[in-house]
């Protein structure tokens, strides 16, 4: 579509059924979801055993053909653990798999498609036992992921670090630089007197952010009828 047809109030009783299906199906399957979470069309987050605490001011976006995976497996006496700090962001398509401890700071962006795993899943010699070797990821504050990633076991990535798009992470990444390739290799440092506006800065005061955002949404779509928008959801014209 070109432009998007939905009424206002359609789109405030999707806001208020996603934030219903959250606190009543996601919240109790986690050990931990802090306040004012937003999650875009939540029956896309899949979440799998124990031990998995999302932050602050989480905001996950999901579509129907690219879930975001939270999976804690568990074998014999390994179990695994997944923490994700405040304000951060996962996008359509994130799995993070665990079976020791994958912890990831606050404000780190995970674009979509990216993969964290802490496990090899199988022993290298012995390819029918599970799980085979494991260490711990660490994220820390400020990480940018980008689009397809891999972030692999025993990774350690420094505050404000950027991964780009498609690269494979085997080693430990130093603050303030962007890796890029397979395997990733350090391509340029950051200025570190440049200021980093994050992901907090913007969110923390959400009162006034979500009656800023619901002034805009108003203006934006209240002149759209239900009828042409259905109209343009069954029979879409040029003009749509």
């Amino acid at each position: 579509m070109r432009y998007n047809h939905q009424p206002y109030f359609v789109k405030r009783a999707i806001y208020h059924l996603e934030s219903w299906y959250t606190n009543h199906y996601i919240r109790p399957q986690l050990d931990h979801l802090g306040n004012y979470p937003k999650i875009l069309k939540p029956w896309n987050v899949k979440i799998y055993g124990r031990h998995i605490r999302l932050g602050e001011q989480i905001h996950i976006i999901t579509a129907s053909d690219r879930k975001v995976r939270l999976s804690v497996w568990r074998h014999e006496e390994q179990e695994g653990q997944i923490d994700i700090g405040d304000y951060c962001l996962l996008c359509p398509g994130v799995r993070i798999d665990s079976a020791q401890h994958v912890e990831v700071g606050a404000n780190c962006m995970i674009a979509s498609g990216a993969y964290l795993t802490d496990a090899d899943w199988h022993d290298i010699y012995d390819r029918t036992r599970p799980i085979g070797n494991t260490a711990k990821i660490t994220l820390a504050d400020n990480v940018w992921i980008g689009d397809q990633a891999t972030i692999c076991k025993g990774v350690s990535i420094g505050p404000n670090s950027i991964v780009g798009a498609s690269a494979v992470v085997a080693g430990d990444v130093p603050s303030n630089v962007i890796v890029a390739g397979n395997p990733a290799r350090v391509v340029k440092e950051l200025d570190t007197s440049q200021a980093i506006r994050r992901r907090e800065d913007l969110l923390q005061n959400h009162e006034e952010l979500e009656a800023a955002m619901d002034r805009l949404n108003h203006y934006l779509l209240k002149d759209n009828s239900l009828l042409d928008w259905i109209r343009s959801l069954i029979k879409p014209g040029t003009s749509d």
